[in-house]
């Protein structure tokens, strides 16, 4: 089966060298995760054609939309066949839902009862019957942003590229936001750039992380955020991930070793990562124990995360208190708890 979308994006900016390949089959969605600042929006950008090639080319179903040596001239995503939603809604003020709806239909000239029909219908899709005579205005942020996706959706895209749609939302209104569009984008080539694994999970089939500007992992959305290939894959994941080497079976590093109820199959001295969950590992000593020290603390929605030169801890905040910065404390984590992937 050919890709749907097919893209190698390079891109020079001021700190460092945007160089980034994918590929995507139809229906399939890229999630893209990374620190603010790694080249995310600059992949998204330049799939949208607001940011030009220095490098590679970007294909849609087998037709080349952009290339390096094309003029550099910013280009409308629509005319790509493509849509972009990001986290402002950005409706026409003075145009109705409806018509905001049907905009995309009318402009690849669907009539006009056929297109406000079309919007009437996307909109009872997003949740929204009966809002079509209103003015944006009306709405609220989060009827806004489902109004924004039943206009992308409406025009038929090729494509849909989403960029934190729902980062300015509050956490049930995005929830809900979130279940609505993994059910509209079912059969949609998507690539959306995100900060929360929630929405990797929920609207991805393939995960891609970017460091600096490259591809640091990427594979099934479920495999990546189990077996973290980098220290920023692994707190994406909520993960603690500590590299040292294997030995019988069993993780080392300077005296410090770790067992895991699922022994590493692996030859002694090959890199060796003990991934694990700061919310599983325990103050004072127990099975795999280890003794730390204090770097910082870091807020939590439960509590504290207490930050180690070897790994992290949740912590409840009246014990974070006697666990200053410098302190030594003693750590354990069951071997239950915790997984061996192999680390290059």
């Amino acid at each position: 089966m050919s890709a749907a979308l097919s893209a190698h994006i390079v891109v020079r900016r001021r700190a460092f060298l945007v160089d980034v390949a994918f590929d995507l089959a139809p229906g399939e969605t890229l999630a893209i995760m990374g620190r603010s600042g790694a080249g995310k929006s600059t992949v998204l950008e330049a799939l949208a054609g607001l940011q030009p090639l220095d490098g590679g080319e970007i294909s849609l179903d087998d037709r080349v939309i952009d290339r390096a040596a094309r003029p550099r001239v910013r280009t409308d995503p629509m005319h790509r066949g493509l849509v972009l939603l990001g986290q402002d809604a950005r409706l026409f003020p003075h145009l109705s839902v409806r018509e905001n709806v049907a905009f995309g239909p009318r402009a690849a000239g669907v009539d006009a009862v056929d297109a406000r029909s079309e919007a009437d219908a996307w909109l009872r899709r997003v949740g929204l019957p009966g809002v079509g005579d209103r003015r944006p205005s009306e709405l609220s942020g989060g009827e806004q942003q489902r109004v924004a996706v039943a206009r992308a959706l409406a025009a038929r895209p090729r494509a849909v590229l989403l960029d934190e749609p729902l980062v300015a939302l509050d956490a049930v209104t995005a929830a809900e936001i979130r279940a609505m569009l993994r059910e509209a984008l079912d059969g949609v080539t998507a690539v959306a750039v995100t900060h929360d694994a929630v929405d990797a999970a929920v609207l991805a089939d393939r995960l891609l992380i970017v460091e600096a500007g490259r591809a640091t992992q990427r594979g099934p959305v479920r495999e990546v955020l189990e077996a973290p290939a980098t220290d920023l894959a692994a707190r994406i994941a909520g993960l603690e991930r500590v590299v040292g080497v294997a030995s019988r079976g069993h993780w080392q590093s300077d005296g410090w070793c770790l067992r895991s109820t699922e022994p590493f199959d692996g030859p002694d001295g090959s890199a060796l990562a003990a991934v694990f969950r700061a919310a599983h590992v325990r103050l004072g000593d127990g099975p795999n124990g280890w003794d730390a020290v204090v770097r910082h603390h870091e807020a939590t929605a439960t509590g504290v995360r207490v930050v180690t030169d070897r790994g992290a801890a949740e912590v409840p905040t009246a014990d974070a208190a006697r666990l200053l910065p410098g302190a030594p404390v003693r750590l354990s984590v069951e071997p239950g708890h915790v997984r061996f992937v192999a680390a290059s």
